[in-house]
């Protein structure tokens, strides 16, 4: 149980990883991180249950029992669950260590531009660099079709009822990928500022994109997200004469939660700003090398 967004670990038994392009080919995840394809017939249930096996067997025990049976907190749970993705987490920075790739975990609330930022980023970048995306959604693939016209290789994620992605999901959706060396891998994770923040990916960057459609406040309100990132993007610059935006208050309140926090301006509908991102990006490829 992941008691900071309330959606337990058995809700990743609904997540599917599946190759768009080619539907026939998706993994189902079970509670425990375990593969199960599509033709998987019983026997794997035991894994729904690896949390609670701790000690479910001495529920009746006799009121003068000496010592009553260590049941994990919800705490003890929870600090499991990180663990894990933790160690996962690590496996997949060594993965893309090994093939010198840059791997960008992108989060943000709904609606703050993200998927056309990086439709606009693949057709700008495709003659530079091979990129590759995993898209990160509750139930659609309609982001991952967007971003399949723009012939970039993407899997899909469905996490379910889970409200982020975790190391263990990235694991899997790289085998389907299978990227190729010195590329680009950006992660479009579910969009919501809470959960994501917590969950390592073994990214190499994490870049948190508002919009000017959205609270200056957003920092202040999502600290720990501002905190663990490297780059904010503010996006939708374009509207800014029609909205009540402070760029200036937005930057100050996330530079106060993260004072390393690096800031582009930028508008992915007009353009406006997209060749320093595409810097920002070099940058990073560049500083693998060394």
């Amino acid at each position: 149980m992941c008691s900071t967004c309330g959606c337990s670990s058995q809700a990743s038994g609904g997540v599917t990883i599946t190759k768009i392009g080619e539907e026939e080919n998706h993994v189902h995840l079970s509670a425990g991180g375990h593969e199960h394809h599509h033709e998987a017939g019983n026997g794997h249930h035991h894994h729904h249950h690896h949390h609670e096996a701790d000690g479910n067997h001495h529920h009746h025990a006799h009121p003068d029992a000496q010592e009553p049976a260590p049941v994990k907190t919800v705490l003890e749970l929870e600090r499991d669950i990180m663990q894990k993705n933790d160690l996962l987490a690590e496996r997949n920075r060594g993965y893309f260590e090994a093939k010198n790739m840059l791997a960008l975990n992108l989060v943000s609330s709904p609606g703050s531009g993200k998927t056309s930022l990086l439709e606009r980023t693949l057709v700008d970048l495709q003659a530079e660099v091979n990129c590759f995306v995993i898209e990160g959604d509750q139930q659609t693939s309609n982001d991952a079709r967007r971003i399949a016209k723009t012939n970039a290789p993407v899997v899909q994620i469905n996490t379910g009822k889970g409200c982020h992605l975790d190391a263990a999901m990235i694991h899997k959706a790289l085998k389907q990928l299978a990227p190729t060396d010195d590329s680009l891998l950006f992660i479009e994770n579910v969009g919501n500022l809470v959960c994501p923040a917590l969950f390592d990916l073994g990214e190499g960057a994490r870049v948190v994109i508002i919009s000017v459609t959205e609270g200056d406040d957003k920092p202040l309100k999502y600290p720990d997200m501002f905190h663990t990132a490297d780059l904010c993007i503010i996006n939708k610059m374009d509207l800014l004469p029609y909205v009540d935006f402070d760029v200036a208050k937005a930057r100050e309140y996330a530079l106060r939660v993260n004072h390393h926090l690096a800031f582009i301006e930028l508008s992915a509908t007009t353009g406006q700003g997209m060749e320093q991102w595409y810097d920002w990006l070099r940058e990073q490829r560049l500083a693998l090398r060394n």
